[in-house]
């Protein structure tokens, strides 16, 4: 039996944002944005460039963006911004209450869960979907001429630099999907739902599992039960978990894969560390969920 190692996206994303020392969501411009969470707004950053002011509303890596509480300095953020991105359906409600409660004649608002046709019981998780990435930037640099038509041309060069530096996520993306397609693994909570099935794995956990906890609930034991079968039987061949999230269900499924011997990949809900560029913190997981894959294979 190969000895296990559990495979954080630690020490990928060393390598993968070699040189990247700047807070992405910083920039000193004329057009204020704030994004409700970091992952939107690292990509409105990059695609703002010198334009633009980004503030990020939830930026605690342990914070549950579900469960954050606003301040007056949110107020007074929504109340001066050119530009809002929230990622709606239910993830940031309290961005919602914001803007109803500090009401604005200039005001524009991207609602990412509207842009994708998406409703509130739907999976939140749109940052995960590669594709709906590129429609989330694409809609940002719209709005970004829409609001300062004089640097249209400047904005759509930052659209071609992004378009660029997403590379070698697209890439590896491709990589595993080739590599591994219909391998069956697991996950703790619907946040890799999107990018299992861009890597065209096959995600066999209950989904009634993963989605209790992702909306913070307790699982049904029927599906805890289903889970631990699928791992004691190994069907499962690499196990991801939110690293944000842990419960005692979580933790007793991630510690029954190690017992079995199946890889175990942490990936987070925001971006860890918050230095770090959007593509550099997926590609980083995606490099260590490609690690692990390789590791069961080698294995059998």
């Amino acid at each position: 039996m190969r000895k296990f190692a559990v495979l954080l996206f630690t020490a990928a994303l060393i390598g993968a944002s070699a040189g990247c020392g700047n807070n992405p969501t910083a920039h000193a411009g004329s057009l204020n944005v704030v994004a409700g969470e970091n992952f939107w707004g690292s990509i409105a950053s990059q695609l703002g460039g010198s334009k633009v002011n980004v503030q990020t509303v939830v930026t605690d890596p342990n914070a549950d963006p579900h469960e954050y509480e606003s301040n007056t300095n949110d107020a007074r953020a929504f109340a001066e911004a050119d530009l809002v991105i929230l990622n709606g359906a239910g993830y940031d409600d309290w961005g919602k209450k914001l803007l109803d409660a500090n009401a604005s004649s200039h005001r524009q608002v991207l609602n990412v869960a509207d842009l994708l046709g998406k409703k509130a019981g739907d999976n939140p998780h749109f940052w995960y979907d590669p594709g709906s990435v590129v429609k989330v930037a694409d809609a940002i640099t719209a709005k970004y001429k829409s609001i300062d038509g004089g640097n249209a041309y400047f904005f759509d060069q930052k659209q071609t630099d992004f378009a660029t530096a997403l590379q070698p996520y697209n890439g590896r993306i491709a990589e595993i999907r080739q590599k591994f397609a219909g391998v069956k693994v697991g996950a703790t909570e619907s946040i890799f739902v999107y990018m299992a099935s861009a890597l065209n794995l096959n995600l066999i956990s209950p989904r009634e599992f993963m989605d209790a906890v992702a909306e913070g609930n307790d699982p049904p034991t029927s599906s805890v039960v289903e889970f631990q079968n699928q791992i004691t039987g190994k069907q499962v061949k690499v196990l991801i978990y939110n690293v944000q999230t842990a419960t005692a269900v979580t933790t007793n499924v991630r510690h029954l894969a190690q017992a079995n011997d199946i890889p175990v990949v942490g990936v987070s809900e925001t971006l860890q560390p918050e230095t770090v560029t959007f593509q550099d913190w997926q590609l980083a997981q995606l490099i260590a969920i490609e690690n692990a894959l390789n590791a069961d294979a080698l294995s059998r």
